[in-house]
């Protein structure tokens, strides 16, 4: 019998539905559970991000940062991530955030999100 590599553990994802497409509207952003982790799906310009709400920095929430040119700062201590990538843009962050892939389907929003372990 053959198993998965680690690496293809790493690329399987799951799909969940998190909002219709005209409940979102540009500008605002949803904060909601994805699995067992608080995760914030954005709305910037008509295209959708999806990232963890939580700043490696100190392990506060970005929920409430503000968004400039796709980034989002931590309004604790001013660290900024890419909302594209997870990469980090302003210290005093170091580490990246998670971001996870967003597919629109019928007007639905959905969110791929890994498999744990």
């Amino acid at each position: 019998m053959e198993y998965p590599t680690p690496m293809q553990c790493v690329n399987m994802s799951k799909r969940i539905p998190v909002v219709r497409e005209d409940a979102l509207l540009p500008g605002s952003r949803l904060h909601f559970e994805l699995d067992e982790e608080s995760a914030i799906l954005l709305n910037v310009d008509g295209k959708y991000y999806c990232i963890a709400d939580l700043c490696t920095h100190d392990g506060g929430p970005l929920e409430d940062g503000d968004v400039l040119d796709c980034q989002i700062e931590c309004p604790r201590h001013g660290a900024r991530f890419d909302i594209r990538t997870g990469k980090v843009t302003r210290l005093p962050a170091t580490d990246p955030i998670p971001v996870y892939p967003v597919v629109i389907e019928d007007g639905i929003i959905y969110i791929e999100a890994p498999d744990p372990w």
